[in-house]
């Protein structure tokens, strides 16, 4: 890291705060306007969180905000770091690619700031940026090292083969990819993603992320995929993927799995297609014969609940170490209780309470927005320690999760 800010830096970013809470959301997204002109660059993004909902401008807005306010404090910052690193590495963001964000940021300053952004105020935000540019660069740098030299690990692109093709409910489909050099794979931590470079025709380059769904091993990836309603990406690799299909991955990623050492019981809470992170961390504990695990999931009906056949034999051969209890918010006259469904309704904190570990375990959480409020807040407020609720969600962060 390069010198340590200045305070006449940390002053006027700070004292910007006021200006970021009401126009911070313009800034981003004439950032993204200005540096989405180079096609380059913009092909670096997943452009599905920059369309009608403007996921990723609002993000980015919270995150500045977040910086500014935290600006003498950045200890605070340290888990978003890491989860932007992350998701840089899994884009494969460069160094050399830092220097078009910089511009694209201070131009958006001042564009929509006018004369109130002062050649001051943009020298502030221009060393603010460089600072944390330097920490994301050298965390990035560790993370492709690490994966360069680990079995089986590679940086970049690398060809995979759709090997297996498996539907598993009427929206989500399952894809076995086996790397096309025929070499080993890296052994991912349950839990992380895969990041899919997309040559679709008549479309400019896609990036999407789609989580791990089984266990680590040397040879290959499964994912999971839920066909979206307007889905490009998703629609296409469910009507279009057929095995043989080519496809280019970067290295897992994702600050999101169960470690290693994992002693204490774990709860594994899933909402409709937030199964696929957790599905993996099931496979992996149902190996560990000394970790025991709760796994509840939510779902509409028969019709959508995907893996149930593989949850339920994951189970039968812990010998009790793994308990697992799925909801049917709505079941279906042909849905049978006890046989495709336990629970009928939504998952809730107090039947957590009631029938899991509450005191003790990590809760591993990942689903829909509305899912994840509910349930990070309100494991909190039932007494669950910070440090034990875990959470992954599809899409950028944003103020939604921050309680």
């Amino acid at each position: 890291m390069s010198n340590e800010l200045s305070d006449r830096t940390i002053a006027l970013v700070k004292a910007t705060v006021p200006v970021l809470e009401t126009h911070g959301l313009a800034i981003t997204q004439r950032m993204y306007e200005r540096m989405f002109q180079n096609e380059a660059i913009r092909d670096l993004f997943n452009q599905s969180h920059h369309g009608e909902t403007g996921s990723q401008p609002k993000a980015l807005a919270s995150a500045i905000l977040a910086y500014a306010r935290n600006i003498e404090g950045l200890a605070a910052l340290a888990p978003a770091v890491e989860r932007i690193s992350q998701k840089h590495v899994g884009l494969n963001i460069l160094p050399e690619h830092y220097p078009y964000v910089a511009d694209a940021l201070l131009g958006a300053i001042k564009d929509v700031l006018g004369d109130a952004a002062t050649e001051e105020i943009l020298a502030a935000w221009g060393e603010a940026y460089w600072y944390l540019a330097e920490v994301l660069i050298a965390r990035e740098k560790t993370i492709y090292t690490s994966l360069a030299a680990a079995p089986g690990g590679w940086t970049g692109w690398r060809d995979f083969r759709v090997e297996g093709k498996e539907r598993e409910s009427d929206i989500i489909t399952s894809f076995l990819l086996r790397p096309a050099d025929g070499a080993p794979v890296l052994r991912h931590r349950p839990g992380q993603y895969l990041t899919f470079w997309l040559d679709i025709p008549g479309q400019h380059p896609l990036k999407r992320n789609y989580s791990i769904s089984s266990a680590p091993n040397d040879a290959t990836y499964r994912i999971s995929v839920k066909r979206e309603p307007q889905g490009v990406a998703s629609g296409w690799l469910h009507e279009r993927a057929a095995l043989g299909t080519v496809l280019k991955v970067a290295p897992p990623a994702g600050e999101f799995f169960l470690r290693q050492a994992q002693v204490r019981p774990v709860v594994l809470v899933s909402g409709g297609v937030g199964l696929t992170p957790l599905m993996s961390m099931l496979e992996t504990i149902a190996l560990r014969p000394g970790l025991s695990a709760h796994y509840v999931h939510g779902t509409r009906d028969g019709s959508t609940h995907a893996m149930g056949p593989r949850v339920r034999e994951l189970a039968a051969r812990s010998d009790g170490r793994i308990v697992a209890t799925t909801f049917y918010e709505a079941p279906r006259p042909e849905d049978r209780s006890g046989q495709h469904y336990d629970e009928q309704g939504r998952i809730s904190v107090d039947w957590l309470s009631r029938n899991t570990p509450m005191a003790e375990a990590d809760y591993f959480l990942c689903g829909p927005k509305p899912f994840l409020r509910a349930f990070v807040s309100g494991l909190a407020r039932a007494g669950v320690a910070a440090d034990r609720i875990h959470y992954e969600f599809f899409g950028p962060a944003d103020e939604l999760l921050a309680a």
